[in-house]
This record gives structure tokens, sequence and C-alpha cells, in this order.
């Protein structure tokens, strides 16, 4: 309940009360009229307030199944169309320039007498950065990126296979942090776009009254803070992430019955046997391990003590 009203239903509200806001006062046929937006009578107030309500939990429900779609549009991945395909490239290009000049303080720093806070800022930075050959071109893309390409590269397993796997190994207190971590990014994104989309409207209705020209400016400050505390959550998210590989690795063997490795070196390969497997190829030499059939199997034990008969 809490993720639909926090996901859904408050941004689809907001959204509905701006689009409800600028039809009662005219904006829409005439110049804004603002006073007439309150309702005078409490009827109307309750009028006003159920149909806000009703309308966006119908918006609500239309626009669900098209969460993932919501966070990916920011994220950046416009590849399937030739002009979003040529400003990805152009703003991929700017997020290099800036990975590349963060590069060059974090060496200046390393090399020079540097506040240790400074530091610590410089690495968390370039932390939440893929590689250079697979930026996106936002920051909530490549604060993503981060942990989908690096969670489970650190021990052998590729992280985008293996997620939906692992995590129904984890405990309930890191799925209830990662759920917690997700419904704030979802929130933050759909508020970016309710604040985007009500900066369109106004636009449309208000182009040819200066004087209320604030509504688009605000809700643009609106969608850039919305959109900040996406970033701050996905990073958050993707360091949740590392904690899960960190954690639950080996609970990923044990549910797939493979025995566990004995040390570093072999641990690398087993799990890059497992992230094979996941993407179709059969590893060789492979043996499972059954810990319930081979107590099963077990001989039982003998009376060595010499007992006498009764």
């Amino acid at each position: 309940m809490r993720r639909v009203l926090s996901v859904h239903f408050a941004p689809c509200a907001l959204f509905v009360a701006g689009i409800l806001a600028l039809v009662r006062a005219g904006s829409f046929s005439g110049r804004s009229d603002w006073e007439a937006v309150w309702p005078q009578r409490p009827v109307a107030v309750f009028g006003a307030l159920t149909t806000i309500a009703v309308c966006a939990s119908l918006l609500g429900l239309l626009l669900q199944p098209f969460q993932v779609r919501a966070v990916r549009v920011l994220e950046g991945y416009w590849d399937r169309w030739p002009v979003t395909a040529r400003l990805a490239g152009v703003l991929a290009g700017l997020q290099r320039r800036r990975l590349q000049a963060l590069r060059r303080r974090a060496h200046s720093t390393a090399r020079g007498d540097t506040d240790l806070r400074v530091r610590a800022d410089v690495r968390r930075r370039l932390a939440a950065h893929p590689p250079a050959d697979v930026l996106l071109p936002t920051a909530l893309g490549n604060a993503l990126r981060a942990g989908e390409l690096s969670a489970g590269e650190r021990y052998g397993l590729t992280t985008l296979t293996s997620w939906p796997r692992i995590f129904p190994q984890v405990s309930d207190r890191m799925a209830e942090a990662l759920g917690s971590a997700r419904d704030a990014l979802d929130t933050a994104v759909n508020f970016c776009w309710a604040f985007l989309v009500l900066t369109g409207a106004g636009g449309a209705a208000l182009y040819d009254e200066p004087s209320a020209w604030w509504w688009c400016g605000s809700c643009l400050v609106l969608a850039a803070v919305a959109y900040k505390g996406a970033v701050t959550t996905a990073q958050a998210y993707s360091g949740l992430m590392h904690v899960v590989y960190d954690l639950h690795r080996f609970d990923l063997l044990a549910a797939l019955h493979y025995p566990l490795p004995a040390d570093r070196e072999s641990e690398e390969e087993t799990l890059s046997d497992v992230s094979d497997l996941f993407a179709g190829i059969q590893p060789e030499g492979r043996t499972y391990d059954h810990p319930g059939a081979r107590h099963r199997s077990s001989p039982p034990a003998q009376d060595g003590g010499g007992a006498t008969e009764a």
C-alpha cells in the first residue's frame, strides 16, 4: 500500500491537481484567474478532491505497467529514434569529459596535500560512474549502470543475468532496504515526469501571459530537484547491489547446488561458470552438491563398543 501511494498515487494526484488548477483558472481559454482555482463552497471542495482522487487512481493504474520504461527514458536509453540517438551521443560525450575531469582531479588530490574529506568525496564520485566506454547520456543512467556492471563482476558474476536469481536469496532486512530504495527511486522519477508534463501544459496554456510564466519556471525547478533526488537514490541503490553480492553470492551457489569454493581463485572460476550457465552456455566438469541426498545415502554408524545382548 505504501508503494502504491508514494510511487503511483501521489505523483498522479499532483499532475491531476495541476491540470485542474489550469482549467479552473481558465488558462487554456483566456487570461488566467487564479482566484477561481480554489472552490468557495464546501461541496465544491469535496467534489474537486474527489475528482483528483478518482482521476489520480485511474491514471496510476494505467501508468503502472510503464514504470520501468519511465525510469529507462530518464536513464538515457534513447537509441531507438534517430533524433534522440544523436542527442544521446552528444550528452554521452559530455559525460565522458566530466568523468575525465573528475579523474584528473582525483589524480591531483592523490598527489597533493589535500584534505581527506575532499579525497573521499572524489573517490565516491568516481565510484558512482561506470567505465568511460559504456557511459550513458544522463547522470541517472550512469548511477544505475555503475551498479549493474560492477556489483557481481567483482566476483566473476554477470550482474544483469544473476540479479534476478540472487535477489530471492537476500535476507529480509536487505530486501526491505532494497525495496525502500527502489520505491524512493520510482517516486522521484514519477514526480520528475509529473513536473515536466506540467511544465509543458503550462507552456501551452500560458504562452501569451508572461506574468504567469512563473508556473513553468517553478515546475522546471521542482523537476530538477526530483531528478537530483532520483540520482542520489540510484547511487544508494547501486551501493546496496554491491552489498547483496558481498553477502549472498554463496547463497546463490547453495541454491544452485554448486559446491562452495575453497579459495578466491576457485570462487571466481565457479561464479564465472555460473554466469555462463545463465547465458545459456553449459559449463563442463561441474558436479552438484546435494547435502540432503548425501545425508540420506550415508551408511548408519556402527557400534564399535561391543554391546552385550540383554
